[in-house]
């Protein structure tokens, strides 16, 4: 083997056009400026968040509206209470409907409202109110999470809280479990834009914490939180001692404002029954704890996620300048222990109560408050410049495509009651006494042609009967009224695990020989199939 060397190039000469610059001594080259980096807030940042922001709402709304269903029993009756209740209050009719004995929140509020929309634009208005309702709280999240973090985390939030069943069903209902969360998202953001001025700012939250309890009881479980983060944030800037006092302006502020709204009125009584003295039921934990992570278990696992590594590392993002006022790391685990920690709140209560009633609803109250440090948790796993966006984008459409299925199937759960109120309208006349289940619904529907209204209806929870066999309640009660003829009809839901009573009834109005049975119509809803009877009593 032989190395073959290659002769040295010659240099080419000089073109003419080259030139070298002369270095003095001592120079040094300067600090590049951050021209499109900073750690503080720009227009142009917060224009091209709030418009990702504005299509992770569109995306909500759509999704929402894609719901459909005729109405539920308690959109029907809240529409309906919220009409008697202007009857009473500015017309003079006297309050037959009890309503603040049983309601879960004031019926002088928000069914006064939902009657005042129904009477413009029916049960879709009413619904699309509750829909902007949820939009505006998702709006209010991404705002007091940019302020707690910054614009990435709260777009992160706003994503996962759009993205639960929770947010899209109540979106779609027309009940009050809407206003209530947007009034304590309203009472957050405040405090968390307020909690480092003045010590009498924090004022400005109470009457929307008040407002928030008194249209629904159980609103009161979240204002605990509210207060531990005003003192947080507060701590930062003011030191323990004025954080304190600006929580108890806070908290005495919105316990005055309910111990007047009380006063004078009969709705302690209904809080007690429907809230902190609820009867008891006879689910299991197990049960309660597997659909509360169901329906929540992904954001609070990215909440979970946010907390560990939030506590661990404070930076946030890769633009320079984050060193500034870093908090410290027991005040970082503390905020996110207190937001990821609310979460959990709606299930705990459930278990101690046994009960799994309206739980797909109660557990988007914690999301809301998890959800920004499930924000902050989406962010890490990013990672610095986005460097794994697939990531997040996964997390995102797994959100999605289990809210959609979910909220889809509890939107379902009721039967649709279309073809029945057509059936009821031919037979149905203003004056006559209907037994029925269900019977909001129809009702509903049929007291807008006058043909019928709530006071003429009975339910199959309770009977007051006096006749033949005096006077007489519950099983009894409805076998007599039965075989007396005391209704003109009869309405039953006959599907997969019917109750005593409708079994009971239904029984008498075989065998007694006072009523024919006259339509079955059948059904079918997201947990089975069924049918309902109509029922007629026998003339001549």
């Amino acid at each position: 083997m032989q190395l073959r060397v290659l002769p040295a190039v010659e240099p080419h000469p000089d073109p003419g056009y080259a030139f070298a610059e002369p270095v003095r001594a001592g120079w040094a080259l300067p600090p590049v400026l951050d021209m499109a980096w900073s750690a503080r807030s720009s227009r142009r940042r917060a224009r091209i968040s709030r418009g990702l922001l504005a299509v992770v709402l569109l995306v909500q709304c759509l999704v929402t509206l894609r719901l459909r269903n005729t109405a539920f029993e308690d959109e029907a009756l809240y529409v309906y209470a919220g009409h008697a209740m202007v009857d009473h209050l500015f017309h003079g009719v006297p309050d037959y409907g009890g309503f603040g004995s049983y309601f879960s929140g004031a019926p002088a509020l928000y069914p006064v409202l939902a009657a005042g929309v129904d009477s413009l634009f029916g049960l879709t208005g009413v619904r699309a109110m509750s829909t902007v309702f949820m939009l505006a709280a998702n709006g209010l999240l991404y705002g007091f999470t940019r302020r707690l973090f910054n614009e990435r985390a709260g777009l992160c939030a706003a994503v996962l809280f759009a993205f639960t069943q929770s947010t899209l069903f109540m979106g779609a209902l027309a009940t009050y479990d809407a206003a209530a969360v947007l009034l304590l998202a309203a009472a957050t953001w405040v405090v968390v834009r307020v909690g480092h001025g003045h010590w009498g700012l924090p004022l400005l939250a109470a009457p929307l914490a008040a407002l928030a309890v008194a249209v629904k009881y159980a609103s009161a479980l979240y204002l605990p939180t509210i207060a531990l983060l005003l003192l947080l944030v507060a701590y930062q800037r003011h030191g323990f001692a004025r954080a304190v006092m600006r929580t108890a302006v806070f908290t005495a502020g919105t316990i005055g404002l309910l111990a007047a709204g009380m006063y004078g009125t009969d709705y302690l009584g209904a809080v007690a029954s429907t809230t902190t003295a609820r009867a008891h039921g006879g689910t299991s934990a197990w049960s309660i704890l597997q659909d509360s992570a169901r329906w929540g278990g992904l954001l609070f696992l990215a909440a979970v996620l946010g907390t560990v590594l939030y506590t661990r590392r404070a930076r946030l993002s890769e633009v320079p300048g984050w060193r500034q006022a870093v908090p410290g790391a027991r005040w970082r685990a503390a905020i996110g222990l207190v937001l990821t920690g609310t979460a959990l709140l709606a299930p705990a209560y459930q278990i101690h109560l046994a009960t799994s009633t309206s739980l797909h609803k109660h557990v988007g109250f914690g999301l809301l408050f998890a959800a920004p440090m499930a924000g902050v948790g989406l962010t890490r796993l990013m990672g610095a410049h986005f460097k794994f966006p697939q990531l997040a984008i996964a997390v995102a459409v797994i959100a999605l495509t289990a809210a959609m299925s979910q909220s889809a199937y509890n939107y379902g759960l009721w039967p649709n009651t279309t073809y029945l109120t057509q059936d009821l309208a031919n037979k149905v006349r203003p004056g006559q006494k209907w037994l029925g289940e269900p019977h909001e619904g129809p009702v509903y529907y049929l007291s807008r042609d006058r043909l019928t209204d709530y006071t003429e209806w009975t339910s199959v929870f309770y009977i007051d009967y006096t006749g033949r066999g005096g006077h007489l309640s519950g099983v009894d009660g409805y076998r007599a009224a039965i075989q007396d003829g005391w209704f003109d009809g009869v309405v039953l839901d006959w599907g997969a695990s019917p109750g005593e009573v409708p079994r009971a009834v239904r029984e008498e109005l075989r065998t007694g020989g006072r009523y024919r049975l006259s339509s079955a119509l059948p059904y079918r809803t997201s947990g089975g199939t069924g049918h309902f009877e109509v029922w007629l009593r026998v003339t001549g």
